[in-house]
């Protein structure tokens, strides 16, 4: 098998990894079981919610072992921390196990978030290897596919619980958590065990703008159909089971079809470079002819004919990319990878540079507390008065626009080219603008539209915040020590949660006391509840703005430079 089909396999199976790895977004569907069992507080709960982020704190070990270890161990490794997790906590709720207190719990949320991070480290380091002249397309395809992890779970759960009961529900919850990764990994394994990097003649630039252009239309059209299941669009087909076949034939057996369509296309460029090797080979001869009667007279008619065939063997390759010389056909324009880094560092010299600590913070004051927002947003949707119905919807509609914003800059650059390349820093600062906006517009406008808008505006911004920043990774910091660095970048996500997320409680809290709208159910009603949090998540988004644009004039002249070796 050709290097060409292995390296869209990989593809497709990072594709299959992240659609199954994005666990810790279905916490909302069992924790209020675990709320039950456990006798908690909400504040507890919300504890458990940022165990899985803290375990990223730990996930710069993955990116250790991904230096040492062959990815495919990395990858199992990874899948089995997630079975220890989830399997422990659906034991305990099957009562197949027992005296496991609040510390047990918040530890395995721990060691099952941590899991995402091996995965995670996996799927990044084999995208940046197979396709190095333009992983940030191949990424923002892939990683797009988290946004659907809760969607596919919720299907598969909907398909084989046969009651609404909330118990039976969270444990398959928990089971589809632990053993669905280990077997999509188990799957995908062998196809990481070989180091697809192409070389120069098979990793053509018309065979990679193809195959991502067909999987950016089998992307969109698979995104369209979760959103408008989520929608409801399940019950005018009025079978579960019928509708997840659909998305399992999106999700598995149509991203298939590309590395076939690659074979095919590569047949058909041989066979196109054969005919015209025919055509020069035709017009060799014919010259020869030319020159051994130069002695007698020449034929106008031979002279006129030779100048057409010269003529429109010129134009065709120039149409097609290729150029005719005796040893044959070239590939036109670049095809080696081309340098997007300023060098590659390891950590020590990371912690160390400026750049560092503004992406870090930049990230922290946008990313992470956009993703901060997204977690309280049932509890603000639910002190402005809204319903359950109106929650959900809430949910799904960040959850489908986090999706499309994951896909969005990988499309943008695809699309735009080279011609037209947007550095990851601008990108950042550009998105930094419309969050600080969002919270604003939250904290003086409690109408329920602006609360659309801005979960629209939100989720849109966190998903294309969160593919860029791959991409930010290796573009400030090489590509050499990736998994290790990016684990690092990506700690101020468990760091930001729990700062961000225990003042928004506290102020929550304050503001439930000193409420006239209290009632049984303990909670804060009103569009007060929020607004301080929103006035001050407002304000550090805006800092975070003014560090995304002083990180851009930091790396601005090396930005310059990449677009002139380009």
């Amino acid at each position: 098998m050709s290097h060409s089909i292995y390296q869209w396999l990989s593809l497709v199976g990072i594709i299959w990894l992240q659609s199954f790895n994005g666990t810790n977004t279905d916490f909302p569907a069992y924790s209020s079981q675990l709320k039950k069992l456990l006798s908690i507080s909400q504040f507890q709960l919300n504890s458990l919610a940022f165990a899985s982020d803290a375990g990223k704190l730990l996930g710069w070990f993955s990116g250790v072992a991904a230096n040492y270890l062959p990815l495919p161990v990395v990858l199992i490794i990874g899948a089995t921390l997630g079975l220890i997790g989830y399997g422990v906590q659906f034991l305990y709720v099957v009562q197949k196990t027992s005296h496991l207190s609040y510390v047990h719990i918040f530890l395995l949320n721990v060691l099952a978030g941590n899991s995402i991070c091996w995965i995670n480290t996996v799927c990044y380091t084999s995208i940046i290897k197979n396709f190095p002249v333009d992983p940030q397309v191949a990424v923002g395809l892939a990683t797009s596919y988290v946004g659907l992890s809760a969607k596919i779970y919720t299907d598969i759960v909907d398909v084989i619980s046969s009651s609404n009961d909330a118990t039976a529900k969270a444990k398959n919850y928990l089971l589809l958590n632990s053993i669905l990764p280990l077997i999509v990994s188990l799957v995908t394994a062998p196809i990481l065990f070989k180091d697809v990097v192409s070389n120069n003649k098979e990793n053509n630039g018309n065979i990679l703008q193809i195959g991502f252009t067909i999987m950016f239309l089998v992307t969109i059209v698979t995104g369209v159909y979760s959103v408008i299941g989520s929608l409801g669009w399940k019950n005018v087909v009025q079978s579960p089971l019928l509708y997840a076949f659909g998305l399992s034939v999106l999700l598995i057996v149509v991203p298939l079809m590309i590395p076939v369509g690659v074979k095919i296309g590569k047949f058909l460029l041989k066979w196109w470079r054969t005919m015209k090797e025919s055509k020069i080979f035709n017009l060799s001869m014919m010259e020869d002819h030319q020159s051994a009667n130069s002695t007698q007279e020449s034929n106008p008619d031979v002279d006129v004919e030779m100048n057409e065939l010269k003529e429109v063997i010129a134009q065709d390759s120039i149409s097609s990319g290729f150029s005719g010389h005796d040893s044959g056909f070239r590939v036109q324009g670049p095809v080696e990878p081309i340098s997007t880094s300023k060098e590659d560092i390891g950590v020590k010299v990371m912690v160390r540079r400026v750049e560092f600590w503004l992406y870090f913070f930049v990230y922290m004051f946008g990313g992470t507390l956009g993703l901060v927002f997204m977690n309280n947003l049932g509890q603000i949707a639910e002190s402005r008065g809204q319903s359950s119905a109106t929650t959900s919807s809430l949910v799904s509609l960040s959850s489908a626009f986090c999706f499309f914003g994951r896909l969005l800059p990988s499309l943008v650059h695809h699309f735009s080219g080279d011609k037209y390349m947007i550095s990851t820093t601008t990108s950042i600062a550009t998105l930094m603008t419309p969050i600080s906006a969002t919270f604003y517009l939250l904290a003086f406008n409690s109408s329920i539209v602006s609360l659309y808008i801005s979960t629209v505006i939100i989720g849109l911004c966190i998903g294309s915040f969160t593919s860029i920043s791959v991409s930010a990774t290796t573009e400030l910091f090489g590509t050499k020590n990736f998994s290790i660095n990016h684990n690092i970048v990506v700690g101020n996500i468990p760091i930001g949660s729990l700062v961000f997320g225990t003042c928004a409680a506290l102020l929550y809290e304050k503001k439930k006391k000193k409420s006239d709208h209290m009632n049984m159910m303990n909670i804060c009603m009103g569009a007060e509840c929020y607004r301080t949090t929103f006035i001050i998540w407002g304000c550090i988004s805006l800092l975070g703005t003014v560090l995304a644009f002083v990180l851009y004039l930091r790396t601005r002249k090396f930005d310059q430079q990449k677009q002139l070796r380009i």
